[in-house]
């Protein structure tokens, strides 16, 4: 069966009672309470995004974030009392796309998770003659129907935000784009820190620049944002 979203929390009533929220606005959502639970339910199901807590009793989120990630692309937001810095760079240097602190607000999660969810939904509708108008440079062409970048012959698939932010730079391409404006397009709205940014943007240049500690596609412009140069 397919959902909207799961939700992987040992918080059973904090878990059921957002599934039944996200239900009341028309997105289909299950919740499950460990990592064993959630392994199971990927085998029999499919949801377009994932909510997964850290503190899973047996397990971690960290551990369940990695697995997943072997084998899909689907959006992962973490939520989690957690709420050092540490744990929000480890959360998206494993392939995370978000970090929700917990306690959170029903409205606020919901309006992320109905912004992955479009962007999934516009994914999934692109179509592959769409990509020969994306870039006449053969160098560098955007494949949205396999979220992945096509750079001097070498297809480099990429994670869902990770593709967002590529796009929005590349829809603005050889002018600089600021953090505010990646914040709200990729991630939709402006209330994030740097380091959410600064995470994806070393994960973009790592997979596409020959040296990611001298970007010549990626560039930075100190203290208003980033550029991409073609």
């Amino acid at each position: 069966m397919h959902y909207d979203c799961l939700i992987v929390d040992d918080e059973t009533e904090l878990a059921k009672m957002t599934a039944e929220y996200f239900e009341m606005f028309d997105v289909r959502t299950q919740y499950v309470t460990s990592a064993a639970s959630c392994y199971a339910f990927l085998e029999e199901n499919t949801a377009d995004v994932i909510l997964l807590d850290i503190n899973l009793g047996k397990g971690t989120g960290f551990d369940v974030c990695k697995k997943i990630r072997e084998y899909y692309k689907l959006p992962i937001v973490f939520i989690s009392a957690r709420q050092s810095d540490d744990d929000v760079l480890i959360a998206l240097n494993i392939g995370g796309d978000d970090y929700v602190k917990k306690p959170y607000s029903l409205s606020v999660l919901l309006a992320k998770v109905k912004v992955n969810l479009k962007r999934a939904e516009q994914l999934k509708n692109a179509v592959p003659d769409k990509v020969e108008s994306v870039d006449s440079n053969e160098a560098f062409k955007l494949d949205p129907s396999t979220m992945s970048v096509i750079r001097n012959g070498e297809r480099i698939t990429l994670k869902a935000k990770e593709f967002a932010l590529l796009k929005t730079l590349y829809d603005h391409k050889n002018t600089i784009v600021t953090k505010e404006q990646l914040f709200e397009e990729v991630w939709g709205d402006s209330f994030y820190g740097d380091g959410t940014l600064n995470v994806h943007i070393r994960k973009l240049r790592e997979k596409l620049e020959k040296d990611p500690n001298d970007p010549e596609l990626i560039k930075t412009v100190w203290g208003t944002g980033y550029i991409l140069e073609l």
